[in-house]
């Protein structure tokens, strides 16, 4: 199950530098920060109204969109799902109640 995600990982690391006119991850780095921020957001309220108001293969369709527009925003950052993977595990440590309140002074 993991290895697609690390296979798409990949295939979106490769596809960075390609030509936009041939590539979508491609065309999606060369628009920019904002425009990668753009697409994951919107994708991120489809998902939110797909799990409001849909089936079970529309919330998973919408998903799986949101996790590619995630991970080019990863890679368009320059930010490794390992260190995500990481943050998480460090968090699995404290409650998330204390989490949250650690959140406020170490992060931003």
């Amino acid at each position: 199950m993991f290895k697609n995600l690390e296979q798409l990982i990949q295939k979106i690391k490769k596809q960075r530098n390609k030509d936009p006119k041939i590539s979508y991850t491609a065309s999606l780095m060369k628009k920019g920060n904002k425009f990668c921020i753009k697409k994951f957001m919107e994708e991120a309220k489809e998902l939110a109204a797909s799990a409001k108001y849909s089936n079970k293969k529309n919330i998973i369709y919408e998903a799986a969109d949101l996790l590619y527009h995630f991970l080019v925003l990863l890679e368009f950052k320059k930010t490794s799902m390992i260190s995500v993977m990481k943050e998480l595990k460090r968090r699995q440590k404290i409650s998330g109640i204390q989490e949250k309140k650690n959140r406020n002074k170490n992060v931003r």
